[in-house]
């Protein structure tokens, strides 16, 4: 069987799938007091960022310091499945067995894109975000990764993305997409100035990052399969709904 780990970004301690897979991860482990095997501030890490780049603290971690063949990212309230309509039930993740035979014909797998039918990638972002950083980041993949460019393009003016930082990659494309990844986000905290961005806003950097996985994604013709995710818990669906909503008439 392949060696899988599928970290679970967490911040708390909950019920976790007991395929021996899934790795729970503590995230922002300076600040939380948790008796967690795995901690994002151990080993080579950027726990400190955690409040700007939620769970990819995690991934930076994990590959650093995680010995694998496929890396997988998660949430503690996300989770890959093999068949839809299992929400809030844990136990229904995907197993390593079936990712196993998966991962026989692919080298990646996505979750289920989400669709915004009205707004393209790009507007959906300036709508619900502070425009500049998502502006920033084409710059700076005009310097560093010209060849990408079109591609930041193309997956801009498109109106689905696979979204949620989710995924699961083989070895080398994990690594691959950790490098283009961090050298950008790196790039761009040296560009923008963040001091006065509310505590929500101040995640820019997991935010930008959700859109740069469908540009790697297309640039380099990763053979990948969609799988449907749990969502584990409650939805308030008024304050999400209210919340997007009043981001999206400010911006």
């Amino acid at each position: 069987m392949k060696n899988i780990k599928i970290i679970i970004c967490t911040t708390k301690d909950c019920k976790f799938p007991k395929d021996d897979i899934y790795v729970p991860l503590l995230l922002s482990a300076n600040n939380i007091n948790l008796n967690f095997k795995y901690k994002d501030n151990t080993g080579k890490n950027i726990s400190s960022k955690n409040a700007n780049y939620c769970e990819l603290t995690g991934y930076y971690w994990a590959i650093n310091n995680l010995d694998f063949d496929y890396l997988g990212l998660d949430h503690y309230r996300r989770l890959f499945t093999k068949t839809r309509f299992h929400f809030k039930n844990v136990d229904k993740a995907i197993s390593g067995k079936d990712l196993d035979k998966i991962l026989d014909k692919y080298d990646a797998i996505l979750p289920k894109k989400r669709h915004y039918y009205i707004e393209t990638n790009y507007s959906h972002y300036i709508h619900s975000h502070i425009k500049e950083p998502l502006d920033k980041t084409r710059d700076i993949i005009a310097k560093m990764y010209p060849d990408y460019l079109p591609y930041f393009d193309k997956v801009m003016n498109k109106r689905s993305a696979h979204m949620f930082n989710m995924f699961i990659f083989k070895k080398e494309i994990a690594v691959q997409y950790y490098e283009f990844l961090f050298n950008i986000l790196f790039e761009l905290e040296t560009q923008i100035d963040i001091t006065n961005y509310n505590k929500v806003e101040k995640r820019v950097y997991g935010y930008v990052s959700e859109l740069l996985l469908d540009v790697f994604i297309t640039k380099n013709n990763i053979k990948y399969k969609e799988l449907p995710y749990i969502f584990v818990g409650s939805q308030n669906w008024f304050k999400k709904i209210f919340n997007f909503l009043k981001r999206k008439f400010k911006h």
